[in-house]
């Protein structure tokens, strides 16, 4: 008998949320029908209601503004109204009927994700956001391979390969990257699911790659916090060797090299003599690492607010103290030398597939694209946003960038090769008067006196002026000094250029100042550079379960914890080989794929046309078309000329890395061991599994190749309101208002 009160109390909840709902649509169509007359060009509002056009322009303005004020008004009303009925009813049908228990949790999870976009906290600024995207991108370690490249294939002409692909591959897929996540509001995890249902295992390859980048990123901050820890001191340590306890000697292994690589193979690193050679973590770096986990865990405790308020700091410091060593690098002596490189064109790099497929490697590295960190900070802006003007800024910017700190390092480098040289023929003069006061060479081979501010000039002068057999005989007792040879010796390694810039600066005139603006320029760089992976890693976390939304405190300190544990692995004395083989062998590959897989989802499982027509309603103005076609053949066969390319170029070189050899104050080149190769091939495996993994799911449950729902479909009306909260209602678009009261008005019960 109470069953069935119960049943008929349901059934009469029904009936009434029925009747609630026939009168919602018809309020609602009702709204959108005064919506139309009001926007009419044959409404009241447009004709001409006397002959001052000052009056019927004001009496237009007010009447227009107080009709579409009303209209909201009834349609929010509409809208409020709506929504018990639709609750009463599920609980209703519930109570009697319990097939439908399933439908009602879709809906309490579909609510549950409505929320989320509710509740997702935007930028506070567009040079914010700009900001984080230029900080990200900012890698002091991405600087050093340019220069390389520039040096191997020809100043000009690698400029040239490097714009071309900047413009063709760089700037389209920076494009997409940044429209997919600011029009889904989602990390990288989930979204490919939706976008191309083939490509769910992309966000997840993102993710393990963002995670392995993290591990040893900060590490290179600990390194230069290091440098700027000993730089407050009135003798520097990397200027001169130390002295043996209780003995005025030198250090015999310092005595053999130059300062400054001892300092950072020995006082830094801690090198080992190979990567066998393990041992325990630097003491001496545990303390700058902890500070610079710290510092990030500080700066993203409180989210975007703190994030955003600490760039406005870090990326312009860093970007004015690029733009002083610019000035003072071009002031240095030899700073003309180095620039001759730079300026030097190379027309066979022109031609060349390999020359083409290292700069395309060079430009996918320098803008971050493939690691999660441009989704995820792309995902907190309005949808409404122009992220294709936003990727030509970051596109502009990086290319000033480069224009700015690339003549600045080859003009120190410059200085510090003329410096070397310098050096060089001073200890060959005093070594030959020697040599010459014992008898072991003849007087005629008794160098210039007066050598003046350019010994290099005025000793390469003398001994091109030497006879043949008495040069030789001077050329067997001392070194040949040449610039040109003191150049070539920079090595594609990170573990160079710092002691090769602090070497160069240390000999300043005020080298302790300019040696600590260098400090912080890598400094602000390389932080600003984790925190954005450091995003890349929160933002999934947060997204994916549901119970770290609202611990955004919690989820950074246990993030950057985990970071600094993990990355404890890499102040080993062998960590820096590690490091070398990690970021050489084991990340651009997984990036390209990563690049390659998106692109496929947005260009044709998506469709690229129907995605550029939607960010066109989105805007309200026309986008080039030209990337379309830039999404569905271009950069697809770009990508896959480099996926080819890769594999090929490093199965080509042997795996090797450069090792300090501590008996003789040398760097020697080692092969890595067997299990170095095999290290190799399972990081691969693992980044790149999930990707296979969920195209054999999508083929075992025939799931379609195509995603045929709009994105805009799946974002909630509610979603739309927020975004607009800032706007006036008469800023409120027509098409927007009507789109948003059918799809109210069409929405059905089950």
């Amino acid at each position: 008998m109470r069953s069935l009160q119960e049943d008929e109390f349901s059934l009469g909840e029904g009936e009434t949320a029925l009747q609630n709902q026939s009168e919602m649509r018809s309020e609602a169509r009702d709204s959108e029908h005064l919506m139309e007359e009001t926007l009419s060009p044959d409404s009241g509002i447009l004709k001409d209601k006397g002959p001052n056009p000052w009056s019927s322009e004001t009496q237009f303005s007010e009447s227009r503004t107080a009709k579409a004020q009303a209209w909201e008004t009834h349609a929010f009303e509409a809208q409020t109204r709506a929504s018990p009925p639709k609750r009463s009813l599920m609980d209703a049908t519930a109570a009697s009927a319990p097939k439908h228990k399933s439908f009602k949790e879709k809906q309490m999870i579909s609510d549950k994700q409505r929320d989320v976009i509710l509740t997702r906290p935007l930028w506070s600024s567009k040079a914010e956001y700009l900001l984080a995207q230029v900080g990200y991108s900012m890698k002091p370690a991405g600087f050093w391979p340019f220069i390389f490249l520039c040096l191997q294939l020809g100043g000009c002409s690698f400029f040239i390969i490097y714009t071309i692909l900047l413009v063709l591959v760089g700037i389209p897929l920076l494009f997409l990257e940044l429209a997919v996540g600011q029009r889904m509001n989602q990390d990288s995890l989930d979204l490919w699911k939706i976008i191309g249902p083939w490509s769910g295992g992309v966000g997840y390859t993102t993710f393990l790659v963002c995670f392995t980048s993290t591990t040893y990123i900060n590490v290179i901050n600990s390194w230069i916090f290091f440098y700027v820890n000993h730089s407050f001191q009135s003798h520097v340590p990397w200027q001169k060797c130390p002295l043996l306890r209780n003995s005025s000697d030198f250090e015999p292994e310092c005595s053999r090299t130059s300062p400054s690589m001892y300092f950072w193979y020995r006082q830094i690193l801690k090198a080992s003599n190979g990567i066998e050679d393990g041992g325990r973590p630097a003491l001496s770096l545990i303390m700058p690492y902890f500070l610079s986990w710290f510092l990030v865990c500080v700066f993203m405790i409180n989210g975007l607010k703190s994030t955003g308020k600490v760039l406005y700091i870090l990326v312009p410091v860093s970007c004015v103290i690029m733009f002083c060593l610019l000035i003072r690098s071009l002031m240095l002596d030899g700073a003309e030398f180095g620039l001759q490189y730079l300026l030097r064109m190379k027309t066979s790099a022109m031609y060349s597939f390999s020359a083409w497929s290292i700069a395309g490697c060079q430009v996918l590295f320098d803008l971050g694209l493939g690691s999660g960190p441009i989704i995820s900070l792309a995902s907190h802006m309005p949808r409404s946003n122009n992220c294709l003007s936003d990727a030509f800024v970051l596109g502009l910017v990086k290319l000033v960038t480069l224009l700015v700190i690339t003549p600045c390092l080859f003009s120190i480098l410059g200085f510090w090769a003329t410096a070397t040289t310098h050096r060089c023929s001073e200890r060959n003069i005093e070594t030959l008067i020697n040599l010459i006061t014992q008898g072991t060479l003849p007087p005629e081979a008794h160098p210039p006196a007066n050598i003046g501010k350019n010994p290099t000039s005025v000793y390469n002068t003398w001994l091109r002026d030497l006879p043949e057999q008495l040069r030789q005989l001077v050329l067997s007792h001392v070194p040949e000094c040449s610039r040109s040879n003191q150049f070539v010796k920079i090595k594609e390694s990170l573990h160079f250029v710092i002691p090769t810039l602090v070497e160069a600066i240390s000999t300043l005139p005020g080298s302790a100042l300019w040696s600590l603006i260098l400090f912080l320029m890598m400094l602000t760089g390389g932080l600003s550079t984790t925190m954005g992976f450091v995003h890349g890693l929160v933002t999934p976390l947060q997204d994916s379960f549901s119970f770290l939304r609202k611990q955004s405190r919690l989820i950074t300190v246990g993030t950057s914890m985990t970071m600094f544990v993990c990355g404890l692995f890499f102040l080993r004395p062998s960590g820096s080989y590690f490091i070398r083989l990690l970021n050489v062998y084991c990340t651009i590959l997984p990036i390209i794929c990563i690049l390659l897989c998106e692109n496929i989802a947005v260009a044709w499982a998506y469709g690229a046309k129907r995605f550029i027509e939607e960010l066109k309603i989105l805007w309200g103005h026309p986008l080039a078309h030209i990337f379309v076609s830039l999404w569905r053949f271009v950069n697809p066969l770009m990508l896959v000329a480099l996926l080819v390319a890769v594999p090929v170029h490093l199965s080509l070189k042997p795996l090797i890395y450069v090792a300090w050899n501590s008996k003789n104050s040398t760097l020697i080149i080692r092969p890595y061991p067997s299990w170095g190769l095999v290290l190799v091939i399972s990081t691969l495996v693992i980044l790149l599994f999930p990707i296979p993994v969920y195209f054999v799911y999508c083929l075992v449950y025939r799931i379609p190749f195509k995603s045929k729902s709009q994105i805009s479909s799946l974002m909630s009306s509610k979603s739309i309101n927020l975004s607009d909260k800032k706007r006036s209602s008469m800023e409120v678009s027509r098409e927007e208002i009507l789109q948003v009261v059918r799809r109210e008005s069409d929405q059905p019960f089950f």
